[in-house]
């Protein structure tokens, strides 16, 4: 179940990273305003609130790698960032779809790896 864990929690890793450069560095570019389903000017308005989201998303990934490479030799130590990184993931993805229902897809996409990834974590260290 480690290995389960592991890979699903590189994943929603990864996943962040993507949100990461989407929000942060490609923000007023026309593929993601049409993912984000913005406008030229709302992005260029918000353009420094996504930046700083963006950036939260990098950091979550950070922990969640972190606990990666520490599984192997210090495995408290990875499951307190493996449950910190894809928990806070997950409690993201909860926050947007109680803000704004019309977002649920979105908050699957960035809640159902780390959701699983957490499931695997547990059973893992069960």
């Amino acid at each position: 179940m480690q290995a389960v864990t592991l890979v699903l929690a590189g994943l929603a890793a990864l996943l962040h990273v993507y949100i990461f450069v989407l929000e942060s560095l490609r923000w007023e570019e026309p593929a993601t305003r049409r993912v984000f389903g913005l406008s030229a000017e709302l992005a260029t308005a918000t353009k420094p609130l996504a930046y700083n989201q963006g950036f939260y998303n990098l950091f979550l990934a950070v922990v969640t790698a972190a606990g990666i490479v520490l599984a192997g030799s210090q495995p408290e130590a990875a499951t307190a960032l493996l449950a910190a990184g894809p928990g806070s993931m997950l409690a993201a993805a909860l926050v947007l779809i109680t803000s704004d229902s019309s977002k649920a897809r979105a908050a699957v996409v960035q809640g159902l790896i780390p959701l699983l990834s957490l499931v695997a974590l547990l059973l893992w260290r069960l």
